[in-house]
């Protein structure tokens, strides 16, 4: 009897253990060791990876996969349908890979792949590697992947490639065999058809074998700089190169990807930033753009400031800006841009490149899913950042992104954002959702919890979820505990549906020198409201109608103005009756939300005046 208990008791501590791991965060790891051998003469390369990778899960994995995103880049690719079907190509796509011919397609393609010495099985489908395990990977378990493996850089077209159009002879992202990430929802295995991404954490130990006129900057720390120099070496380093190539050896500490650029013209500066990272720019010898990327590096060191004090502190020793790509890029420890640009323009790629070193490449959104978080978190605070340290003095820098949701949400072909990134059906909608409707997110967020709370969310967000992988809920669970709101059904609402914001201002009467105000909710999105009311004795008071569902109110926006605070409106009435106090003819005008911050659609009939 007493052994059967003992058992019992056994089981059940087991059985809680597992429990209590199975609710638990957990993310996967991988440690990559990559050689590569770069021929700029033909743009072909040899590789070898070692990947030790770590199933931190609590599942037994049987498969795994990996990225072969070059093969993106051939005619008759996913990528190149899709974009031959789209009503609104990218540009930059359109038809450009149909027509690329042999030697300017790209490619990955794997010679042998082994798991801790036995080799295994695997089939390469469109840009993943669908790999058959010898053995299964138990929770807690490591495995070592060895891989060699070949690739062709793409003429370039989108991010990554050869010879861009500013001359860029290698901006390489996305050219290594890269491992899909495991997590509680199962593989992210998606075929690379146009957005971005979603990678493991880990470290990388990456060697560059190339060119020796070449320089190359991007992701992790140079090891050997007195053998390369080129503007790497200390200062009085003697630096002798020899032979004809060179071998660039970088490693990353926890990282999601690994990026570089190279060109035999680049200049190279390095900028420390005080008691931050040290910048590093490397962009072309072209005396048409020197100066501006000259300008720019204390403007970056201006950006990097006002990430860190409105964010959290970058963690790591450096950051780089590229000039490569097609546009504008985020990687980790680095940014690709294209350089000949406008000075504004140089630094507004750059702000919102490098905050999104913040928002992805720390807190690290699956992008395939979640867009929205990445870029429209980015534009928000990028937006904020461009109108200090550019000091434009705009009280409403976030107009425009305003305007851009607002186009989106009257167009008629606006998806929810809950959409899976490459199934927008037009590019414009996807574009708008992720980067002005994200955006407008955040900062309707502060609308609703208050400008305070919205501060001390994001820095709380960025310290709670710093390298994992947050989802929406997991943001939302960070303001809720900042505000002590209920916040479920903005997210809901605002992310996965179409539904739009409009109040109005239906009806003003007057009985017995006393005024009423008959709100109306016309959208279907439900929000709380801050309704202003103006007298012709020039005072103003604001009152404050907040939303049952949210199951609290927020602090007076304007401290020094009277407010006061009504009782609650349930999303199911579609009127509220607001009683005020003076006759209407002591009323020079009421206005629904004098902050412009609450993104109601049609704001013609939110205010009345005389």
């Amino acid at each position: 009897m007493m052994i059967k208990k003992i058992a019992f008791i056994f089981f059940i501590g087991i059985y809680t253990i597992v429990a209590q791991n199975n609710t638990s965060y957990w993310q996967q790891e991988v440690d990559y060791t990559m050689k590569v051998d770069m021929n700029v003469e033909n743009f072909q390369y040899q590789g070898t990876q070692e990947l030790i990778y770590s199933n931190n899960s609590p599942d037994t994995l049987y498969q795994v996969f990996y990225h072969l995103y070059f093969n993106a880049f051939q005619p008759g690719s996913e990528m190149d349908i899709r974009s031959l079907n789209f009503p609104d190509p990218d540009p930059r796509v359109g038809n450009r890979i149909s027509k690329l011919k042999p030697d300017e397609i790209g490619y990955l393609k794997v010679s042998s792949l082994t798991q801790n010495g036995k080799p295994i099985t695997y089939e390469t489908s469109g840009t993943v590697l669908e790999v058959k395990l010898d053995k299964p990977v138990l929770p807690g378990e490591k495995a070592t992947f060895s891989m060699k493996f070949n690739g062709q850089v793409p003429l370039q077209i989108r991010r990554s490639g050869r010879n861009n159009k500013e001359g860029i002879a290698l901006s390489m992202t996305q050219w290594y065999p890269k491992m899909a990430e495991y997590d509680f929802e199962g593989w992210h295995a998606h075929p690379y058809i146009a957005r971005e991404f979603h990678g493991v954490w880990g470290n990388f130990d990456v060697t560059i074998n190339i060119d020796k006129k070449y320089v190359l900057g991007g992701t992790g720390y140079l090891q050997n700089p007195q053998e390369i120099g080129h503007g790497y070496e200390k200062p009085g380093t003697k630096v002798t190169k020899k032979g004809k190539k060179l071998s660039w050896h970088f490693k990353a500490p926890k990282v999601h990807d690994f990026a570089w650029t190279a060109d035999p013209e680049y200049l190279h500066d390095v900028v420390k930033v005080p008691n931050g990272p040290t910048l590093h720019f490397l962009y072309k010898n072209n005396k048409e753009i020197i100066d501006k990327w000259k300008d720019l590096q204390p403007k970056t060191v201006e950006l990097m400031n006002y990430f860190s004090e409105k964010i959290g502190k970058y963690p790591y020793e450096q950051y780089s800006v590229l000039q490569g790509g097609d546009g504008g890029m985020e990687y980790a420890m680095c940014t690709l841009i294209t350089g000949e640009r406008s000075f504004g323009s140089l630094v507004g790629v750059t702000a919102h490149e490098m905050a999104h070193s913040w928002f992805q490449h720390i807190l690290a959104t699956n992008e395939s899913k979640h867009e929205w978080m990445d870029e429209g978190f980015t534009s928000y605070i990028s937006t904020l950042a461009m109108n200090e340290v550019m000091k434009q003095n705009n009280p409403n820098s976030l107009r425009g992104i305003y305007s851009g949701y607002y186009q989106l949400a009257t167009s008629g072909i606006e998806q929810p954002q809950t959409t899976q990134a490459d199934r927008y059906m037009h590019n414009a909608a996807y574009g708008a959702s992720a980067y002005s409707k994200g955006a407008v997110f955040l900062s309707q967020l502060g609308y609703i919890i208050g400008e305070d709370n919205l501060a001390k969310t994001i820095k709380r967000y960025f310290d709670d979820w710093k390298f994992k992988h947050p989802t929406p809920n997991d943001f939302k669970r960070v303001a809720e505990k900042v505000s002590g709101m209920q916040l479920d059904w903005y997210l809901t609402d605002w992310t996965q549906t179409t539904n739009t914001i409009d109040y109005g201002i239906k009806e003003i009467t007057e009985n017995n020198n006393r005024t009423q105000v008959v709100l109306e909710r016309i959208g279907q999105m439900p929000m709380p409201l801050d309704v202003y009311v103006e007298y012709k004795d020039s005072t103003i008071e604001s009152f404050y109608i907040p939303l049952r569902m949210m199951r609290a109110e927020k602090a007076n926006p304007i401290p020094s103005m009277k407010r006061t605070i009504l009782a609650d409106w349930p999303w199911t009435n579609p009127n509220y009756y607001l009683d005020l106090s003076k006759s209407k003819s002591e009323i020079k005008s009421i206005t629904i939300d004098i902050s412009n911050t609450l993104a109601d659609i049609n704001p013609s009939n939110n205010s009345f005046s005389e």
